[in-house]
């Protein structure tokens, strides 16, 4: 739970701001002796600290995956950019954070910058860390430096292609797209209120993903989480608007959603959104989910030229089971047909209309929104989220699937168009094409394609450079020849 005695008293920023890892970089050294000092103040520093860990959800990225240690890196994140490994955030002075003070931590939490003067990637939302307060920040710090166990495991280091290799670039990218105010409540807002927008605008960072990106991969602040590509995924829009947005959705329905990804009739989290719930959302304090409810609700909407929200399409479908069963060549999409009853009717069940461990595919936002993207994905990579002691499982049919349930561009496109024609949106269409660039990470943006060319452009100048030099050299040995 936040302490709102902690933030200052005066109008947040209209913009909501940063898509997705956490702390990358911090600290050491004062935490031990305030525990010395004042043992009971500490350890409710110690223990405000850990809630805000939880609610940015550090391990989420900064914890390899299958039993890695609790923040010694080594989480490969799939950027548009290539893949960034996170760094080991334990106190550890060899390979963490254990020489980091107060003040590097801040800066490398809130600015991007590590101790060293590297520039960190906003795969890392410092974008959004920016507005975390002092007193959060002096909890933090204090929580791992005291509480987190050191481990001296040095993850894999980040290689990204030129030129994004080249960190300091990271500087240039800051300087026009990140905003170091701090979070400032909003004296006529309510105190929930308050604290739902700082939990969702700071520490959560719904907009990292939620926000669409311009083409040099800075959020749109013109579109506050109007939805947004997260690699291979799309977070949908979750403005208060009722159709494109979550305005249809009741309070119990969006505490639900936060609390267990899970919501019947609805919709279902998977890719980052599973992880955050799993790692964060399902640990917060109901006070929170609701504040961050109640701020949800007064998000101004941003409308699209969709005419029904994606969570109200599709029926269950009696006749299409019955209709194309023994009927080879005769069945528009057979294809489809086929893969979706020998792998997917088993959970889904023939018209669809799932059971009590897997959901319907008709009245989901999966199938029911105007892009395929999350459908596509979901195929691919499956799902898994743990949630208490209920486990929400998908396999995959992408690269990661065994050799006998591995699906082709064009069996995922069948499948995919067979199941919006019957139980979703039956306007949007997947094609080969669309199953291949999700396959490859997602649409790249502008920065992204332009990247190889990058290092012709830069020999090109450099070549030019030389050929000037050399230019005013000869013409200055020519002027130092002429006659008097």
């Amino acid at each position: 739970m936040l302490d709102e005695s902690a933030l200052p008293m005066s109008k947040p920023p209209s913009t909501l701001r940063p898509v997705l890892l956490c702390l990358t970089a911090l600290v050491a050294v004062s935490g031990a002796a305030q525990a010395q000092d004042n043992p009971t103040a500490s350890q409710d520093l110690i223990a405000r600290g850990r809630s805000l860990a939880i609610a940015a959800d550090c391990a989420a990225c900064h914890t390899a995956p299958h039993g890695g240690t609790p923040f010694a890196g080594g989480y490969a994140i799939d950027t548009p950019l290539g893949q960034i490994f996170s760094t080991n955030i334990t106190p550890s002075k060899t390979a963490g954070i254990g020489n980091y003070s107060e003040a590097d931590f801040a800066r490398a939490v809130r600015d991007g910058v590590a101790k060293d003067g590297s520039y960190l990637y906003p795969a890392m939302p410092y974008t959004a860390y920016a507005q975390i307060t002092d007193a959060d920040m002096k909890a933090l710090y204090a929580y791992f430096m005291n509480e987190v166990k050191p481990d001296d495991h040095k993850p894999q280091q980040t290689e990204l292609p030129f030129p994004f290799s080249i960190r300091t670039s990271m500087a240039v990218w800051n300087l026009l797209f990140l905003d170091k105010t701090r979070f400032e409540p909003d004296p006529t807002k309510s105190v929930e209120w308050n604290r739902g927008a700082y939990l969702a605008e700071a520490l959560t960072h719904c907009a990292t993903c939620h926000t669409p990106r311009n083409g040099l991969m800075a959020e749109d602040s013109s579109q506050p989480l109007a939805g947004g590509a997260v690699g291979p995924w799309f977070a949908p829009n979750i403005t208060s608007d009722k159709i494109a947005g979550v305005g249809d959705w009741s309070d119990e329905d969006l505490t639900q959603y936060l609390k267990t990804g899970n919501v019947p009739g609805k919709a279902q989290a998977a890719g980052p959104m599973a992880e955050a719930i799993e790692q964060s959302f399902q640990h917060l304090p109901d006070e929170d989910i609701k504040a961050i409810v109640t701020y949800l609700r007064d998000v101004p909407a941003i409308a699209s030229a969709d005419k029904h929200a994606r969570d109200t399409f599709g029926r269950p479908s009696t006749e299409i089971e019955a209709s194309l069963r023994g009927l080879p060549g005769q069945a528009p999409n057979e294809n489809g047909f086929h893969i979706f009853s020998g792998s997917c009717a088993a959970c889904h069940q023939p018209e669809g209309q799932g059971n009590l461990h897997y959901p319907s595919l008709f009245k989901n936002t999966a199938t029911g929104g105007d892009r395929p993207d999350n459908l596509i994905a979901t195929i691919l990579y499956g799902l898994h989220r743990t949630v208490g002691e209920n486990i929400a499982f998908m396999p995959a049919f992408g690269p990661d699937a065994s050799y006998t349930d591995r699906l082709s561009d064009k069996d995922i496109a069948d499948v995919s168009n067979y199941v919006l024609a019957n139980y979703g949106n039956p306007v949007v269409k997947v094609s080969e094409a669309d199953v291949a660039i999700i396959r490859e990470g997602g649409e790249k943006p502008l920065i992204v394609r332009l990247a190889p060319m990058a290092a012709p452009a830069a020999a090109a100048g450099a070549v030019i450079v030389v050929v000037l030099i050399a230019w005013l050299l000869l013409r200055r040995r020519r002027s130092h020849q002429a006659p008097v």
